[in-house]
């Protein structure tokens, strides 16, 4: 059978070894490599180009998101494994939404890591019980803000959800007055009604609005 070829990124050597030892042991997994940082384990990744990727969450220099996201791009073939901890569900979150497919609890037996890794390798994935629930309520208020947002934004005119894109940009008035060829006092008039439609009180207000919904 083939082996499953695995690089391990941890910055805490202990663990780091300790997971290279335990997971070296088993028949159909191969450790090709170790990083103790996220600059590392890219690094490693694109040398030897292994099936998955065990990495923390955490890692210095390059975060264990950023090195998903950035191997999610160059090395599709490549899956991830996220070491995290309970509690971190931010990070959870950006690593599901940068295309992590497995998640291990630190603190969980050596089995749930080797089910997640044999998960991925065959191109499925795993999430721990006791991280689903709140992923599932998170990803299930998201949803619904996203279609609350949708319904507030389909009263904005083309018009406004150009002004309300540059504002998202940080542009002055002025600005974009120059951009849209129409004056300043127009884009004022604009904004007021972009301000009335969405129920905000400030430009950072409407950014962050905008940038929700993807305008920016």
């Amino acid at each position: 059978m083939e082996k499953i070829r695995l690089v391990i990124a941890e910055d805490q050597a202990m663990m780091r070894e300790s997971l290279a030892q335990m997971l070296a042991l088993e028949d159909d997994i191969q450790v090709v490599g170790t990083a103790s940082d996220g600059e590392r384990a890219l690094s490693v990744c694109r040398a030897q180009k292994p099936d998955v990727l065990l990495t923390d969450i955490g890692m210095p220099k390059v975060s264990g998101i950023e090195v998903t996201d950035t191997l999610r791009k160059e090395l599709p073939d490549t899956h991830i494994v996220i070491l995290t901890i309970y509690g971190d569900d931010d990070k959870v979150f950006a690593a599901i939404k940068a295309g992590a497919r497995g998640y291990v609890l630190k603190d969980s037996p050596p089995e749930e890591a080797l089910a997640a890794i044999r998960a991925v390798a065959r191109g499925g994935g795993l999430l721990p019980p006791a991280l689903a629930s709140r992923v599932f309520n998170e990803f299930s208020r998201l949803s619904t803000q996203r279609a609350v947002d949708n319904a507030v934004f389909a009263h904005l005119t083309d018009r406004e959800r150009e002004v309300l894109s540059f504002i998202g940009k940080g542009m002055r008035n002025k600005e974009i007055a120059e951009s849209l060829f129409i004056s300043e006092k127009t884009v004022k008039n604009h904004i007021s009604k972009i301000f009335e439609k969405l129920e905000v009180n400030s430009r950072a207000e409407a950014a962050l609005l905008a940038a929700r919904q993807g305008l920016v």
